[in-house]
């Protein structure tokens, strides 16, 4: 098991919300701070199955991950996004299925880093790491990941809930393009994001509320986007 430093850690400051919290509390954990749960209830107000769309995009995670490292034979994951770390993590799940396997998380939170460093351990046969970077440096994440990534074989890079997170679509889809660049063949994408195809003027007004509030230090301005998808092999 390893766990990168990551450079310096950037002090928390538990007055500005960041989507990590916030998605922390919506899938009923303690790991967030009053002004979290205040937006987050606010979002809430506007938008009540938030709730359970955290928990099934958790529950689609799991799915992914079981099935590449089941019947797609996946060894190698690079989980860009990871959020706090709760029950089912990549790593967990995918060493179910496969010891051997090895994961690396990417998050820019702080909070995020030092739950990982304590939580995120690994069976003995494979091998877990955590970076702190940002989606929006893809080189970095490229270059902590090949610390325990080996980038000749194959691996399954998971986007899931941060690309709303990217207000520009041309920007966003670059970064996706950067890091699948460096993917081998035989390796497979899984992206799932939220939508404003239903109730849209309510989920614009619930992205005017994050974007409009105090700017999270360490995260992005939200945008809607597209549903969920499938795995996609490259």
């Amino acid at each position: 098991m390893s766990t990168s430093e990551g450079g310096a850690i950037a002090k928390l400051d538990t007055g500005v919300p960041h989507s990590a919290r916030l998605w922390n509390y919506w899938l009923g954990g303690k790991d967030n701070f009053a002004v979290d749960r205040a937006v987050a209830d606010q979002i809430l107000a506007m938008v009540p199955e938030m709730v359970a769309s955290a928990r099934a995009d958790r529950a689609y995670l799991g799915r992914v991950v079981r099935h590449l490292a089941g019947e797609a034979g996946i060894r190698q994951f690079l989980d860009v996004g990871t959020g706090i770390p709760t029950a089912d993590n990549t790593h967990e799940v995918a060493q179910s299925v496969a010891p051997s396997s090895r994961i690396v998380y990417v998050d820019n939170d702080p909070l995020v880093h030092a739950h990982a460093r304590a939580l995120l351990t690994s069976h003995p046969d494979g091998r877990t790491d955590y970076l702190e970077a940002d989606l929006r440096d893809p080189d970095q994440i490229l270059t902590g990941a090949r610390r325990t990534l080996d980038f000749s074989q194959p691996v399954a890079l998971t986007l899931l809930g941060i690309l709303n997170f990217i207000p520009d679509d041309t920007e966003a889809a670059d970064l996706v393009g950067r890091l699948t660049a460096a993917l081998p063949p035989g390796s497979y994408v899984a992206i799932s994001d939220p939508t404003n195809e239903i109730n849209g003027e309510t989920m614009e007004s619930a992205l005017r509320l994050w974007n409009e509030g105090p700017p999270p230090k360490w995260s992005y301005a939200a945008r809607p986007s597209c549903t969920s998808s499938s795995p996609t092999w490259t």
